[in-house]
């Protein structure tokens, strides 16, 4: 081997001491609307301390037909083998395009990528299927199309090995979010609002085993179902339906009734919980009582500000140390103006301040993006990047698997 294929060698084998990286962090989410790309430079200033910095970022919206393909492949009943596998290496081609144009359009050395894929199945609790109970999970996006069109070693499929020590492979955020945003004097909750809405809430100097993330819900994903199911749009823009209807107070109060939202932590959810079926069913209680549109989707809205209202009441608030907590909000509901008003009339009266991560420097869409660059990192460097206080796991693992060039 020649002196510049040892070094090479070395470089990439990532086990020597951890040093500065650009890591490209790709995300879509369980709404399905499109692909996130951060760039962000991590480098590690001491054994258990980090510098994350955003560099970039850049959203690629999905089109019609590709966002079709995903959300009819979503917790399908039945679906063609053919098609599960095309929009695998489709899907891989779509986040190869998002991550080269955006260093086309931000030149850096990006040295890694942290691509999270298309959750299709997540399924955090044991079931059975062929004479055996198991938990399962599946983040579809050929990660070999990205490694070998960018020449970029990628880490991809990062849930499985939580699901496998016994995690619900969900949230892994929340190592980010400590690094990120924890606070010796005020105590932090990272509440992101995607399809599925998931906080990681950080007492005032915790450590990181003092924690406590899960899902608290639906975030966009009944209402965004309700705006293109009655209004033929992808969203409820900046929460324009929304505003114009009538909350309708006994449909929410019957539906935060459900088991999920009294269930203690650890807990994820997915389409599974709260996708088509679970929007049909829930339009159809709100038909019991109003017949206009735009009163469904104002519902839809109040059932996510509720749910992450009673999730701050039950379970956080009493395990914050401080009285001064910031409420930090990220993803696509962080635009809705309409549930973030109705947050604030949720939270505020708990003591929480609400704000966006925008505020605290991580523009909202981007935090999930970078959260995967940071696991990304961790794995290269044979780190864990689950927190076991947030999944549920027996210990902390390594996520991932490693596509290398």
């Amino acid at each position: 081997m020649t002196a510049e294929r040892r070094t090479r060698a070395r470089e990439w084998t990532g086990a020597e001491k951890p040093q500065s990286m650009i890591v490209a962090g790709v995300m879509s989410g369980t709404s399905a609307d499109g692909i996130d790309v951060a760039l962000v430079r991590i480098r590690a200033t001491s054994e258990d301390a980090l510098q994350v910095k955003l560099l970039a970022h850049e959203g690629f919206p999905f089109s019609r037909a590709m966002r079709d393909a995903v959300l009819k492949a979503m917790n399908a009943e039945s679906i063609a083998t053919a098609q599960l596998a095309r929009l695998q290496w489709r899907l891989g081609i779509a986040y190869a395009e998002a991550v080269q144009k955006t260093l086309k359009a931000n030149p850096c050395a990006a040295k890694l990528i942290g691509c999270h894929g298309q959750t299709l199945f997540h399924q955090a609790e044991a079931r059975r299927f062929l004479e055996r109970k198991f938990a399962c999970t599946w983040q579809a996006g050929e990660a070999a199309v990205l490694a070998e069109q960018l020449r970029i070693p990628v880490v991809s499929n990062f849930r499985p090995a939580d699901v496998m020590a016994g995690g619900q492979g969900a949230p892994l955020v929340p190592l980010a979010d400590y690094l990120c945003f924890r606070d010796a004097r005020r105590g932090r909750v990272l509440q992101n609002i995607g399809g599925i809405a998931n906080l990681t809430a950080i007492p005032a100097g915790a450590p990181a085993s003092g924690i406590l993330a899960f899902d608290t819900g639906p975030g966009n994903m009944v209402m965004d179902a309700l705006a293109q199911r009655l209004f033929g749009r992808r969203y409820d823009a900046h929460g324009q339906i929304s505003a114009r209807g009538a909350v309708i107070a006994e449909v929410v109060r019957e539906a935060i009734d459900a088991k999920f939202f009294r269930r203690q932590a650890p807990k994820s959810a997915g389409r599974e919980e709260f996708g088509r079926e679970y929007s049909e069913a829930f339009l159809a209680m709100c038909r019991r009582h109003s017949r206009l549109n735009a009163d469904a989707v104002a519902t839809a809205t109040a059932l996510t500000a509720h749910s992450i209202g009673e999730a701050y009441r039950r379970f956080v608030g009493p395990r914050m140390k401080s009285t001064a907590v910031d409420y930090v909000v990220s993803g696509g509901g962080a635009r809705n103006e309409t549930l973030m008003r109705m947050l604030c009339e949720q939270l505020e009266p708990m003591g929480c301040k609400l704000t966006t991560s925008d505020a605290m420097g991580f523009p909202a869409e981007a935090k999930e993006a970078m959260a995967f660059a940071l696991l990304a990192w961790q794995t290269w460097h044979h780190r864990p990047g689950n927190l076991p206080a947030a999944t549920g796991a027996r210990r902390a693992v390594i996520l991932g698997q490693v596509n290398y060039v």
